[in-house]
Order: structure tokens, then C-alpha cells, then sequence
């Protein structure tokens, strides 16, 4: 269903009148006023035996006319507005007017502003014809006073029931918004810590996984101890802050992630103790790059240096700085395997964050083959 369907099947149902409904409390009470009453009528009919039957039916049909509000306020004021002018043409338009005037309630409660108007007219005239004799034959200045002031009285109540009804719906779409608000904040501080482990730990243990494989070699074995010591330390340095930081601030934006130069110049040490020579073209300390790029581009060659680490072939590793004007370059160059890494299979999740990362702030990101190398290349707007 398109959208000005909808919108036409609103409309449409506002000016039918039927833009809300009766809760079950409210129906019960409804019927067992309209019950009652209609029993009332009938046992009067019954016991008097002068009673006239047409009066005594239209008495009763009035009164059942009411629960039709139940089902459609057009149909039941509608209905109302004929039993009213049989009233009158019966001579008997006090219980017309009367009915008419009740009917305030169901009114003001359930109709839409078309209705309403239409009905406040109508019971109006109908008053008005009522001080002027017609229905009963003589002016009755006393009736007339009761009516309004019944009228008066039910729609207040219906206008209190509606305002109240109102309320309560408003109360209960704001609590269902704020209970989703609550979800998504949960799900987004979950994704925030697993992003935040995922980058500050995975290098790590990377480290460890392939020095582990080493201690069997006596040459590498004590300096595969010494980096399996470092990243285990460092690991759980940044698994304290991870905790520390979601406790205090699930989302903030401090996170201190190091500087470009000491990101590189770190993932150069950890690349040549696993055998990779490591150039880095450009200037990574230059105070011109922006305090935000600079954080993100560490962040950049974080993710980059474990990939590496778990999936390249043997030579060298080369980062290419391209600082410009308007925007800062950043290209990360490392040879691809001979052979496919089975033992390291990859999830993705380390370029999906960088992507976002560098998306998130309208920037250019791509990953893939090139010719013999992977290359990871990032460009940053510096506004």
C-alpha cells in the first residue's frame, strides 16, 4: 500500500468519525447503561397499559441507537438525528431532545471535528425549534434549560474520556519510544565494546598466535618469549581500558588511540620480527594532519598490522603518505601469500570497521589485490 493510500484511508476514516475507538471498559459500561435503560422503557410499556406503542418503540429505539457507538459515531449520530426529528413529528420531542442532548458524550469522546460540528449544529436547531413550540406544541423555556445543561455536562464528560483517552495513548507511544531508544543504545554499546576489543586485542593476540609458533625454533625462541610478553602485557593494558572507559562513558569519543608516527613506527618493529622489511614514504609526524584524521589513520594501521601479520607473504611493507590541502592519502602495501592462510581464516570484521570508520567521516576507502600486493589505501577530507 503506497503511502497516499494511507494517507487517503486516514483522511477518509477522520471524516467518518471513527478515528478512535472505545476501549472494552468503556464499551461494557456503554452497554450496560444502554441495557438498563432500554429496560427500564420496556418494563414501563409493559405496566402501563394507556402507554401509546409508537412512543413507547421510539423510546426504546432511541435509547438503543446509543450502542451503536460502539461500532461507528457517524452511523449512531446519524440514526440519533433521525429518531430526534421522529420525536418531534410524534409531539414528544422533550425525550428527542434529551436523547439528543446525552449524546454529547459519545460525541465529544469518539467523533472526528467534522461530525462534531455537525452534530453541535443540529442540536442547536433542534433546540431552537423546541423554544418555539415545535414538537410539543407549547414553548417550555424549563426544557429547554435542562437540555442545554445536559448537553453541557455530557460533553464535558466525553471531552474529559477523549483528553484523557488521549493522554494515555500519548503516555503509551513515548514509553514504547523510549523503551526502543533503550534497545538500541544497548545494542549500540555492545557493537561499540566488540568494535573497541576487536581493535585493541585482536592485534595482540595475533602477535602471540604466530610467536607461538616459533618457540620451537631455539634462534627465535627467546625473542618470540620476549613478544608474546609485550602483547599479552599490552592486551590486557588495553582490555582494563576498554572496561574502564565503557563503565565511564559506553560511547565517548576520548579514546586515546596513539599517533600515526607511533602507530607505524610500532607495526615496522612488529613486522620485522616476523621477517618483513617495513619503508614509510612521507612525513607521519607532520603537525598539519588534523588531530581526527591522525586518530583514525592509527587506528587504520592497527588493523592493517594484524591483517599483515596473519595473512602476507614474505617482503617488504610499505606505508605512502599523501598529505594535501584538502584531504590526507594514506596507502599500505603488503605482499600476498604463496598460498592461502587455512589456519587463519578471515571474518571480514577488520575491513567492515575500517570502512566505517573512514565512510563515517566522508572519506574514500578501498581494499583488495593489486597485481602482487594487497593494498589498503584511505583518504581523509581534513575539514
Amino acid at each position: 500500500m503506497s503511502r497516499r493510500t494511507e494517507a487517503g484511508g486516514d483522511v477518509r476514516r477522520s471524516l467518518l468519525g471513527q478515528a478512535e475507538r472505545l476501549s472494552l471498559p468503556e464499551r461494557i459500561v456503554l452497554l450496560i447503561i444502554v441495557g438498563g435503560a432500554a429496560t427500564v422503557d420496556f418494563i414501563g410499556f409493559i405496566s402501563n397499559p394507556d402507554a401509546d406503542p409508537l412512543l413507547s418503540a421510539l423510546s426504546i429505539s432511541t435509547t438503543l441507537i446509543f450502542a451503536l457507538y460502539i461500532w461507528s459515531p457517524l452511523v449512531a449520530t446519524s440514526a440519533l438525528a433521525v429518531a430526534v426529528a421522529l420525536s418531534f413529528l410524534t409531539d414528544n420531542g422533550i425525550a428527542g431532545l434529551l436523547a439528543g442532548a446525552t449524546a454529547a458524550a459519545p460525541v465529544l469522546r469518539l467523533a472526528a471535528t467534522p461530525l462534531v460540528i455537525s452534530y453541535i449544529g443540529g442540536l442547536l436547531v433542534s433546540t431552537a425549534l423546541f423554544a418555539l413550540g415545535f414538537g410539543t406544541g407549547e414553548t417550555g423555556p424549563a426544557n429547554v434549560a435542562l437540555a442545554l445543561i445536559v448537553a453541557a455536562f455530557a460533553g464535558g464528560v466525553g471531552l474529559a474520556l477523549r483528553t484523557a483517552y488521549a493522554r494515555g495513548h500519548r503516555l503509551e507511544n513515548e514509553l514504547i519510544e523510549q523503551a526502543e531508544r533503550e534497545r538500541e543504545a544497548i545494542l549500540a554499546e555492545r557493537r561499540w565494546i566488540a568494535g573497541e576489543l576487536h581493535d585493541s586485542i585482536a592485534h595482540y593476540l595475533t602477535i602471540i598466535a604466530l610467536h607461538v609458533q616459533l618457540l620451537d625454533d631455539e634462534a627465535m625462541r627467546a625473542e618470540s618469549q620476549e613478544a608474546i610478553r609485550v602483547a599479552a602485557r599490552k592486551a590486557l593494558s588495553d582490555l582494563r581500558f576498554v572496561i574502564e572507559l565503557a563503565e565511564d562513558s559506553p560511547r565517548g569519543t576520548g579514546v586515546p588511540s596513539g599517533d600515526l608516527a607511533e602507530a607505524i613506527d610500532e607495526a615496522g618493529a612488529e613486522f620485522e620480527a616476523a621477517g618483513h622489511a617495513t619503508v614509510c614514504d612521507g612525513d607521519p609526524s607532520d603537525e598539519s594532519i588534523p588531530r581526527g584524521v591522525e586518530i583514525i589513520l592509527a587506528r587504520i594501521v592497527r588493523e592493517s598490522a594484524t591483517n599483515i601479520l596473519k595473512y602476507a607473504g614474505p617482503g617488504e611493507v610499505r606505508f605512502a603518505l599523501d598529505l594535501g590541502p584538502e584531504a590526507v592519502g594514506l596507502t599500505i602495501r603488503s605482499p600476498l601469500p604463496e598460498a592461502p592462510r587455512r589456519d587463519l581464516p578471515s571474518t571480514g570484521t577488520g575491513l567492515n570497521r575500517m570502512a566505517e570508520r573512514v565512510l563515517g567521516v566522508s572519506g574514500e576507502f578501498s581494499a583488495g589485490p593489486v597485481d602482487d600486493a594487497w593494498l589498503v589505501s584511505v583518504r581523509l577530507p581534513t575539514a
